[in-house]
């Protein structure tokens, strides 16, 4: 009797190292690629929304701002006149880093699900080309990795970002490493400046690598004497947590972005594709011949389908997603 229940305990250990074994082969890929058709998917919602908006707009856009590639640049480049953030999840511009062939649309926040659709604005930071110190943050190695190659921006580079303000281009000045929890790379600055944030090294949170750069050319939507000039008067600032704070008033963050999600929807969708699985081996079990073929193949199916969900639930807690 001992024997058969030390059979029957290692029988079950040895499925579920298979399980685990096969989940951790197909998260591999997952994470590098499977991530960017979720991405892939989002920008074109996004660039679609934001060409929208350009045209939706009561400013008067020159043709530039569509194409940011052949801005002219000014001596001394123009400020944008401040506005107020998009809301949260919305696109907030085009950026485009023709060094490392970037080219994709901003989107509004720098939360878990705001990186996941693409490179995210840091909330109560400067939008693009006004005053100050413009925060983005954007995924390494996964997501379609828009900052894959930060690292191989050299001073001097142009960083191309278009809002509905017009188009602004800053030049690399510097890359430096720093601890994730070193929010001051985002604090505000007396100049424009920009300051791309991801994860370093690659395929690891426990740095953040920081790219800064300075307005060099602009090409403004309205003219630049148009501008309020005053800072009592700019409209305030959203920080991302339902409260609102001037517009010079610094980031309200504790970390730079990168942190890792909620583990609730991970266990969620693993405890349906359990259930899934369970069932479907349970019910091909008493099938025979063609039967229990269909109804295995139908369930392998159905099983893929819910790991695809569950691998996007769990994605944003590990570190090789960032």
């Amino acid at each position: 009797m001992l024997t058969r229940v030390v059979k029957r305990v290692a029988s079950v250990l040895g499925y579920a190292f298979l399980a685990v074994g096969c989940l951790l082969l197909l998260f591999i890929p997952y994470a590098l690629w499977g991530t960017g058709i979720l991405t892939a998917h989002s920008q074109a919602v996004l660039h679609r929304e934001f060409i929208k908006e350009l045209h939706r707009t009561d400013r008067t856009v020159p043709p530039a701002v569509l194409h940011p590639r052949t801005t002219t640049a000014t001596s001394p480049p123009a400020v944008a006149p401040a506005m107020a953030d998009p809301a949260i999840g919305a696109p907030a511009g085009l950026l485009s880093i023709p060094a490392i062939g970037v080219s994709m649309t901003l989107v509004e926040g720098v939360g878990t699900a705001q990186l996941r659709d693409g490179p995210g604005h840091y909330p109560n930071t400067p939008m693009p080309g006004e005053a100050g110190n413009v925060g983005i943050a954007g995924h390494r190695t996964t997501y379609l990795h828009p900052f894959y190659n930060l690292n191989e921006l050299r001073p001097g580079d142009p960083i191309v970002i278009t809002t509905v303000q017009g188009t602004f281009t800053y030049r690399v000045v510097d890359t430096v490493v720093v601890p994730p929890n070193d929010v001051a790379v985002v604090d505000p600055t007396p100049i424009p400046e920009l300051t791309l944030t991801t994860c370093d090294p690659r395929f690891s949170a426990s740095h953040r690598m920081v790219v800064k750069a300075t307005l060099a050319a602009s090409a403004l939507a309205v003219p630049a004497t148009s501008a309020r000039s005053s800072a009592t008067t700019d409209p305030p600032r959203s920080s991302g947590t339902g409260t609102k704070t001037p517009s010079h008033a610094p980031p309200v963050t504790t970390a730079l972005a990168g942190r890792s999600g909620d583990w609730a929807p991970g266990f969620l969708w693993g405890a349906g594709m359990a259930a899934v699985a369970a069932l479907f081996w349970t019910v091909g079990r008493r099938r025979r011949g063609w039967q229990r073929v269909a109804t295995l193949s139908v369930g392998a199916v159905a099983v893929l389908v819910v790991m695809f969900f569950f691998f996007g639930a769990i994605a944003p807690l590990l570190p090789a997603s960032f």
